[in-house]
Protein backbone atom coordinates (compact mmCIF):
# COMPACT_ATOMS: atom_id res chain seq x y z
CA UNK A 1 0.00 0.00 0.00
CA UNK A 2 1.58 3.62 -1.20
CA UNK A 3 2.27 5.61 2.14
CA UNK A 4 0.04 8.74 2.24
CA UNK A 5 2.19 11.77 1.68
CA UNK A 6 1.61 15.42 3.01
CA UNK A 7 0.37 16.50 -0.87
CA UNK A 8 -2.38 13.76 -0.28
CA UNK A 9 -3.56 15.58 3.31
CA UNK A 10 -3.51 18.96 1.35
CA UNK A 11 -5.85 17.28 -2.19
CA UNK A 12 -8.14 15.96 0.78
CA UNK A 13 -8.33 18.76 2.86
CA UNK A 14 -8.70 20.98 -0.13
CA UNK A 15 -5.65 23.48 1.17
CA UNK A 16 -1.86 24.04 -0.05
CA UNK A 17 0.93 21.94 1.25
CA UNK A 18 2.02 24.90 3.36
CA UNK A 19 -0.87 25.20 5.64
CA UNK A 20 -1.16 21.48 5.67
CA UNK A 21 2.61 21.66 7.37
CA UNK A 22 1.80 24.48 9.14
CA UNK A 23 -0.98 22.61 10.89
CA UNK A 24 0.43 19.60 11.59
CA UNK A 25 3.82 21.05 12.90
CA UNK A 26 2.64 24.15 14.19
CA UNK A 27 5.65 26.77 13.94
CA UNK A 28 6.12 29.77 15.79
CA UNK A 29 4.42 32.54 14.16
CA UNK A 30 1.75 30.41 11.84
CA UNK A 31 -1.17 32.07 11.22
CA UNK A 32 -3.35 29.07 10.29
CA UNK A 33 -6.85 29.24 11.49
CA UNK A 34 -8.25 26.82 14.46
CA UNK A 35 -10.84 25.76 12.14
CA UNK A 36 -8.29 25.29 9.71
CA UNK A 37 -6.26 23.39 11.55
CA UNK A 38 -8.40 21.07 13.34
CA UNK A 39 -10.03 20.19 9.42
CA UNK A 40 -6.47 19.11 8.45
CA UNK A 41 -5.42 17.31 11.49
CA UNK A 42 -8.92 15.07 10.63
CA UNK A 43 -8.01 14.44 7.39
CA UNK A 44 -4.65 13.29 8.40
CA UNK A 45 -6.09 10.99 11.32
CA UNK A 46 -8.40 9.61 8.93
CA UNK A 47 -5.94 9.04 5.58
CA UNK A 48 -3.69 7.40 7.99
CA UNK A 49 -0.96 10.13 7.11
CA UNK A 50 2.12 9.87 9.40
CA UNK A 51 4.94 12.44 8.91
CA UNK A 52 8.59 11.26 8.38
CA UNK A 53 10.29 12.01 11.28
CA UNK A 54 14.09 12.67 9.89
CA UNK A 55 12.28 15.08 7.27
CA UNK A 56 10.25 16.94 9.80
CA UNK A 57 13.40 17.05 11.79
CA UNK A 58 15.46 18.84 9.19
CA UNK A 59 12.89 21.22 8.44
CA UNK A 60 11.87 22.10 12.12
CA UNK A 61 15.28 21.43 14.08
CA UNK A 62 13.45 19.22 16.37
CA UNK A 63 13.22 15.83 16.88
CA UNK A 64 9.54 16.03 18.93
CA UNK A 65 11.46 14.20 21.64
CA UNK A 66 11.06 14.87 25.00
CA UNK A 67 13.16 13.37 28.01
CA UNK A 68 11.74 13.30 31.77
CA UNK A 69 14.72 12.71 33.78
CA UNK A 70 15.45 12.25 37.19
CA UNK A 71 16.68 10.25 40.63
CA UNK A 72 14.86 7.39 41.28
CA UNK A 73 12.31 7.89 38.85
CA UNK A 74 11.78 4.38 37.90
CA UNK A 75 12.35 2.49 41.12
CA UNK A 76 9.65 4.86 43.18
CA UNK A 77 6.08 3.27 42.79
CA UNK A 78 3.91 5.79 43.35
CA UNK A 79 5.46 7.90 40.83
CA UNK A 80 3.76 5.70 37.29
CA UNK A 81 1.16 8.97 37.18
CA UNK A 82 4.35 10.98 36.63
CA UNK A 83 5.52 9.35 33.95
CA UNK A 84 1.85 8.67 32.77
CA UNK A 85 0.96 11.91 33.03
CA UNK A 86 3.76 13.60 31.09
CA UNK A 87 3.66 10.57 28.44
CA UNK A 88 -0.42 11.25 27.50
CA UNK A 89 0.92 15.13 27.04
CA UNK A 90 3.87 14.23 24.96
CA UNK A 91 1.43 12.15 22.40
CA UNK A 92 -0.96 14.51 22.37
CA UNK A 93 1.53 16.68 20.85
CA UNK A 94 2.25 14.21 18.46
CA UNK A 95 5.25 13.73 19.91
CA UNK A 96 7.61 10.67 22.33
CA UNK A 97 8.83 11.12 25.84
CA UNK A 98 12.08 9.01 26.82
CA UNK A 99 12.50 8.25 30.74
CA UNK A 100 15.36 8.29 32.00
CA UNK A 101 16.76 7.73 35.83
CA UNK A 102 19.75 9.71 36.27
CA UNK A 103 21.31 7.48 39.50
CA UNK A 104 24.20 8.99 40.22
CA UNK A 105 25.87 10.34 37.33
CA UNK A 106 22.72 13.13 36.01
CA UNK A 107 25.53 14.92 34.22
CA UNK A 108 26.55 11.86 31.76
CA UNK A 109 22.53 10.57 31.18
CA UNK A 110 21.62 14.73 30.06
CA UNK A 111 24.62 14.64 27.94
CA UNK A 112 23.71 11.37 26.10
CA UNK A 113 20.29 12.97 25.62
CA UNK A 114 21.62 16.28 24.20
CA UNK A 115 24.01 14.50 22.18
CA UNK A 116 20.21 12.34 20.79
CA UNK A 117 18.97 15.82 20.70
CA UNK A 118 16.10 15.79 22.58
CA UNK A 119 13.68 18.99 22.34
CA UNK A 120 13.38 19.79 26.03
CA UNK A 121 13.74 18.14 29.64
CA UNK A 122 11.41 17.42 32.18
CA UNK A 123 13.55 17.29 35.41
CA UNK A 124 11.55 15.53 38.20
CA UNK A 125 11.98 14.45 41.94
CA UNK A 126 10.69 11.55 43.70
CA UNK A 127 9.50 13.68 46.12
CA UNK A 128 8.60 17.16 46.67
CA UNK A 129 12.10 19.08 47.40
CA UNK A 130 14.20 21.90 46.37
CA UNK A 131 16.85 21.17 43.30
CA UNK A 132 19.76 22.36 41.67
CA UNK A 133 19.28 22.64 37.85
CA UNK A 134 22.41 20.98 36.96
CA UNK A 135 25.12 22.91 34.72
CA UNK A 136 24.62 20.30 32.10
CA UNK A 137 21.05 21.46 31.03
CA UNK A 138 22.49 25.48 30.60
CA UNK A 139 21.04 26.04 27.59
CA UNK A 140 18.25 23.33 27.11
CA UNK A 141 14.56 24.11 27.17
CA UNK A 142 13.84 22.61 30.72
CA UNK A 143 10.60 22.36 33.19
CA UNK A 144 10.92 21.31 36.72
CA UNK A 145 8.06 19.02 38.01
CA UNK A 146 7.38 17.49 41.75
CA UNK A 147 10.31 20.15 43.17
CA UNK A 148 11.25 23.89 42.86
CA UNK A 149 14.26 25.78 42.37
CA UNK A 150 15.26 29.60 43.70
CA UNK A 151 17.69 30.04 40.68
CA UNK A 152 15.92 33.10 38.00
CA UNK A 153 14.49 31.74 35.00
CA UNK A 154 13.16 28.22 35.56
CA UNK A 155 9.78 27.03 35.45
CA UNK A 156 8.07 24.49 38.03
CA UNK A 157 5.43 22.81 39.64
CA UNK A 158 4.74 21.19 42.88
CA UNK A 159 1.97 19.89 44.80
CA UNK A 160 0.37 21.75 47.40
CA UNK A 161 0.83 20.65 50.94
CA UNK A 162 -1.71 22.53 52.58
CA UNK A 163 -4.21 22.10 50.49
CA UNK A 164 -3.88 18.73 50.86
CA UNK A 165 -3.23 18.70 54.80
CA UNK A 166 -6.87 21.18 54.71
CA UNK A 167 -8.16 18.08 52.14
CA UNK A 168 -7.92 16.06 55.19
CA UNK A 169 -9.05 17.98 57.92
CA UNK A 170 -11.79 18.59 56.51
CA UNK A 171 -13.00 15.06 55.57
CA UNK A 172 -12.81 14.06 59.47
CA UNK A 173 -14.72 17.31 60.54
CA UNK A 174 -17.33 16.48 57.87
CA UNK A 175 -18.01 13.08 59.48
CA UNK A 176 -18.78 14.77 62.51
CA UNK A 177 -14.70 14.39 64.36
CA UNK A 178 -13.73 16.97 67.05
CA UNK A 179 -11.24 15.17 68.78
CA UNK A 180 -8.45 14.35 65.95
CA UNK A 181 -4.83 14.09 65.76
CA UNK A 182 -1.77 14.00 63.12
CA UNK A 183 1.07 11.52 63.19
CA UNK A 184 3.23 13.46 60.67
CA UNK A 185 6.73 13.34 59.30
CA UNK A 186 9.34 14.73 61.38
CA UNK A 187 11.71 15.01 58.59
CA UNK A 188 12.79 18.92 57.49
CA UNK A 189 10.67 18.78 53.69
CA UNK A 190 8.02 20.94 52.27
CA UNK A 191 5.58 17.80 52.53
CA UNK A 192 5.86 17.83 56.09
CA UNK A 193 5.45 21.60 56.61
CA UNK A 194 2.36 22.13 54.23
CA UNK A 195 0.62 19.26 55.04
CA UNK A 196 1.02 19.84 58.87
CA UNK A 197 0.36 23.56 58.16
CA UNK A 198 -2.99 22.75 56.26
CA UNK A 199 -4.37 19.98 58.72
CA UNK A 200 -3.99 22.32 61.77
CA UNK A 201 -4.81 25.40 60.78
CA UNK A 202 -8.44 23.79 59.06
CA UNK A 203 -9.18 22.22 62.45
CA UNK A 204 -8.54 25.54 64.31
CA UNK A 205 -10.79 27.51 61.47
CA UNK A 206 -13.39 24.92 62.91
CA UNK A 207 -13.00 25.15 66.73
CA UNK A 208 -10.98 21.99 67.05
CA UNK A 209 -7.26 22.05 68.59
CA UNK A 210 -5.44 19.42 66.84
CA UNK A 211 -3.01 16.60 68.57
CA UNK A 212 0.24 16.73 66.15
CA UNK A 213 2.76 14.40 67.08
CA UNK A 214 5.94 13.61 64.47
CA UNK A 215 8.09 10.53 63.87
CA UNK A 216 10.02 8.73 61.12
CA UNK A 217 8.04 8.30 58.27
CA UNK A 218 7.60 4.60 58.74
CA UNK A 219 4.79 1.69 59.58
CA UNK A 220 6.20 0.86 62.59
CA UNK A 221 6.71 4.49 63.95
CA UNK A 222 3.44 5.27 63.40
CA UNK A 223 2.27 2.29 65.32
CA UNK A 224 3.91 3.36 68.26
CA UNK A 225 2.98 6.90 68.09
CA UNK A 226 -0.85 6.07 67.62
CA UNK A 227 -1.04 3.37 70.43
CA UNK A 228 -0.02 5.80 72.59
CA UNK A 229 -2.59 8.32 71.27
CA UNK A 230 -5.33 4.91 71.12
CA UNK A 231 -4.57 4.82 74.87
CA UNK A 232 -5.41 8.10 76.09
CA UNK A 233 -8.49 9.05 78.31
CA UNK A 234 -9.31 11.83 75.51
CA UNK A 235 -8.27 9.10 72.34
CA UNK A 236 -8.48 10.75 69.21
CA UNK A 237 -11.98 9.62 67.02
CA UNK A 238 -10.14 10.44 63.90
CA UNK A 239 -6.65 10.51 62.40
CA UNK A 240 -4.58 11.86 59.71
CA UNK A 241 -1.64 10.22 58.79
CA UNK A 242 1.38 11.99 56.69
CA UNK A 243 1.82 9.21 54.39
CA UNK A 244 -0.19 5.92 53.18
CA UNK A 245 2.46 3.80 54.57
CA UNK A 246 2.28 5.47 58.45
CA UNK A 247 -1.56 4.92 57.91
CA UNK A 248 -0.54 1.00 58.04
CA UNK A 249 0.94 1.77 61.59
CA UNK A 250 -2.05 3.38 62.73
CA UNK A 251 -4.18 0.19 61.23
CA UNK A 252 -1.77 -1.94 63.40
CA UNK A 253 -2.54 -0.02 66.36
CA UNK A 254 -6.22 -0.08 66.32
CA UNK A 255 -6.57 -3.72 65.79
CA UNK A 256 -3.84 -4.33 68.59
CA UNK A 257 -6.31 -2.32 71.09
CA UNK A 258 -9.21 -4.45 69.92
CA UNK A 259 -10.59 -1.36 67.94
CA UNK A 260 -12.39 -1.04 64.50
CA UNK A 261 -11.73 1.35 61.95
CA UNK A 262 -14.07 2.93 60.94
CA UNK A 263 -16.61 2.51 63.96
CA UNK A 264 -14.38 3.18 66.81
CA UNK A 265 -11.42 5.46 65.00
CA UNK A 266 -11.43 6.97 61.41
CA UNK A 267 -8.20 6.78 59.60
CA UNK A 268 -6.84 9.15 56.43
CA UNK A 269 -3.96 9.16 54.54
CA UNK A 270 -1.96 10.37 52.11
CA UNK A 271 -0.51 9.32 48.40
CA UNK A 272 -3.09 7.35 47.96
CA UNK A 273 -1.41 4.00 46.84
CA UNK A 274 -3.55 1.69 45.53
CA UNK A 275 -0.99 -1.29 46.38
CA UNK A 276 -1.51 0.13 50.23
CA UNK A 277 -4.69 1.67 50.01
CA UNK A 278 -6.53 -1.28 48.48
CA UNK A 279 -4.91 -3.74 50.29
CA UNK A 280 -5.89 -2.36 53.77
CA UNK A 281 -9.48 -3.73 55.42
CA UNK A 282 -10.79 -1.47 55.49
CA UNK A 283 -9.96 0.11 52.10
CA UNK A 284 -7.86 3.74 53.34
CA UNK A 285 -9.09 7.28 52.28
CA UNK A 286 -6.45 8.99 50.95
CA UNK A 287 -5.01 12.22 49.39
CA UNK A 288 -3.78 11.97 45.92
CA UNK A 289 -0.53 13.77 44.73
CA UNK A 290 -1.51 15.47 41.64
CA UNK A 291 1.66 13.92 39.95
CA UNK A 292 -0.21 13.24 36.38
CA UNK A 293 -1.47 17.16 36.52
CA UNK A 294 1.83 18.08 37.39
CA UNK A 295 3.27 16.11 34.52
CA UNK A 296 1.44 17.32 31.82
CA UNK A 297 1.09 20.94 33.39
CA UNK A 298 5.17 20.94 32.85
CA UNK A 299 5.13 19.40 29.23
CA UNK A 300 2.81 22.36 28.53
CA UNK A 301 5.34 24.87 29.73
CA UNK A 302 8.26 23.21 28.28
CA UNK A 303 5.86 23.32 24.36
CA UNK A 304 5.69 26.98 25.17
CA UNK A 305 9.05 27.27 25.57
CA UNK A 306 10.26 25.79 22.13
CA UNK A 307 7.09 27.12 20.29
CA UNK A 308 8.25 30.95 21.73
CA UNK A 309 11.89 30.87 21.63
CA UNK A 310 12.79 27.63 19.43
CA UNK A 311 15.42 24.60 20.12
CA UNK A 312 18.06 24.78 22.45
CA UNK A 313 17.46 28.70 23.78
CA UNK A 314 18.52 29.15 27.15
CA UNK A 315 16.44 28.00 29.33
CA UNK A 316 17.04 31.24 31.66
CA UNK A 317 15.43 33.84 28.52
CA UNK A 318 11.98 32.24 29.75
CA UNK A 319 9.80 31.02 26.69
CA UNK A 320 8.88 33.94 24.24
CA UNK A 321 5.83 35.36 22.49
CA UNK A 322 5.30 35.14 18.83
CA UNK A 323 5.48 39.04 19.08
CA UNK A 324 9.05 38.47 20.59
CA UNK A 325 8.32 39.82 23.94
CA UNK A 326 10.05 37.10 26.78
CA UNK A 327 7.43 35.57 28.99
CA UNK A 328 8.33 35.14 32.61
CA UNK A 329 8.69 31.30 34.05
CA UNK A 330 5.96 30.04 35.02
CA UNK A 331 5.55 28.92 39.09
CA UNK A 332 2.58 26.79 39.85
CA UNK A 333 1.21 24.72 42.73
CA UNK A 334 -1.83 21.94 42.23
CA UNK A 335 -4.10 20.62 44.71
CA UNK A 336 -4.78 16.69 44.72
CA UNK A 337 -8.57 15.63 45.51
CA UNK A 338 -9.41 12.92 48.33
CA UNK A 339 -9.69 9.13 47.21
CA UNK A 340 -12.65 8.26 49.35
CA UNK A 341 -13.10 4.55 50.66
CA UNK A 342 -14.35 2.90 54.01
CA UNK A 343 -11.63 4.05 56.51
CA UNK A 344 -13.76 7.24 57.61
CA UNK A 345 -17.25 7.48 59.45
CA UNK A 346 -19.13 9.42 62.17
CA UNK A 347 -17.09 9.26 65.81
CA UNK A 348 -18.79 6.11 67.70
CA UNK A 349 -21.58 7.53 69.76
CA UNK A 350 -20.41 6.64 73.10
CA UNK A 351 -17.52 9.26 72.62
CA UNK A 352 -17.86 12.99 73.80
CA UNK A 353 -16.24 14.09 70.10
Amino acid sequence: MARVTIRDVAREAGVSVTTVSQALNRPAGSRVAEETRAAVNEVARRLGYRANPSARALRTRRTDTIALIGRDLVTTEFLGGLIRGAQEEVRRHGGLLIVADTGDDGDAVVQALRDHQVDGIILGAYYHQELTVPRALAGMPTVLVNAFTTEEGCSWVVPDEEAGGRAAAEVLLAAGHRRVAMIGNHDDIPAAHGRRRGFSGRCRRSGVEPVVIDCTPTAQAARDVALGLLTRPDRPTGIFCFSDTMAIGAYFAAAALGLRIPQDVSVVGFDAMPLIDHSLAPALTSVALPHAEMAAWAVERLYEQLAGSGHGASRTAGAVESGGEARPPRRERIVGRVVEADSVAAPPPSSSA
